[in-house]
C-alpha cells in the first residue's frame, strides 16, 4: 500500500479551514495531521500580503514543509515573492476544489510543482523582462555553468525532468544530479526556488 501523505490545512477562519478539511478527510492518499508534522501545507489566503509571506516562509523553512497555495488574488508582483517563499504550487480559490488540491498535494510531495495556465503566463512575461533587463546591464552569467543554465531555463518554461531529457538529448538521471548539484551548493530549497534565485541573480 502507498504510503500517505501527511498535510496539513491552514486557512484564515475557522469556516475555510474545516471547508477544505472536509474536502481532504478520507482521501486515501493523504493524512491529515498537525502543522508540524506535516510535508505538506495548504495554505489559504484571499490575497498575498507581509502576514501571508511570513507564514509561507515559517512552513517551508521552519517546518520545513512544502506550501501549496491557495489565492483569490495573487498581484503579479509577487509571484516570485512566492516562490522565494517556497511555494511550490499555486491553486484559484475559485477553482479549488478537492480532487484538484490532492493533485496538487501529491505533486509538491513528491517535489513537483504547477501553477495555473494564466499564471504560467504572467511568470514568463516577468522572466523575459528580467531576462532583457540583465542583458541591456551586459551582466556576466559566468555564476553557472551553461548545462545548469539550461536546465534552469527549461523549468521556468515549465518542462518536466522527462520533457528537460529529451530537449537537451540528456538522460533523465543527468537533469537530476545537474539540479541536485546546483541546489546542493546554492542550499535552494526546491524547483521554483532554484529558478527564483537564478533569475534574481541574473544567470538566465
Amino acid at each position: 500500500m502507498r504510503e500517505r501523505i501527511p498535510v496539513a490545512v491552514h486557512a484564515p477562519d475557522p469556516i475555510t479551514n474545516e471547508g477544505v478539511v472536509g474536502g481532504l478527510r478520507g482521501r486515501p492518499e493523504l493524512m491529515l495531521v498537525d502543522e508540524t508534522d506535516a510535508v505538506v501545507v495548504v495554505v489559504v489566503a484571499e490575497a498575498v500580503d507581509e502576514h501571508v509571506k511570513k507564514e509561507l516562509r515559517r512552513f517551508s523553512r521552519s517546518v520545513g514543509a512544502r506550501p501549496v497555495l491557495i489565492v483569490s488574488d495573487l498581484k503579479e508582483a509577487h509571484l516570485l515573492d512566492v516562490v522565494e517563499c517556497g511555494v511550490v504550487a499555486v491553486l484559484w480559490r475559485r477553482e479549488a476544489r478537492p480532487d484538484g488540491i490532492v493533485r496538487a498535494v501529491v505533486a509538491a510531495a513528491r517535489g513537483n510543482g504547477s501553477l495555473p495556465p494564466d499564471l504560467q503566463g504572467r511568470l514568463l512575461k516577468q522572466v523575459g523582462r528580467i531576462q532583457r533587463g540583465v542583458t541591456a546591464q551586459g551582466l556576466a552569467t559566468a555564476g553557472l555553468a551553461d548545462r545548469e543554465r539550461e536546465v534552469l531555463c527549461l523549468i521556468a518554461e515549465g518542462l518536466d525532468t522527462s520533457e528537460i531529457a529529451g530537449k537537451l538529448a540528456y538522460s533523465e538521471r543527468t537533469v537530476k544530479n545537474v539540479l541536485h548539484g546546483l541546489m546542493t551548493r546554492l542550499q535552494l530549497r526546491n524547483r521554483a526556488h532554484a529558478v527564483a534565485y537564478a533569475l534574481r541573480e541574473g544567470y538566465i
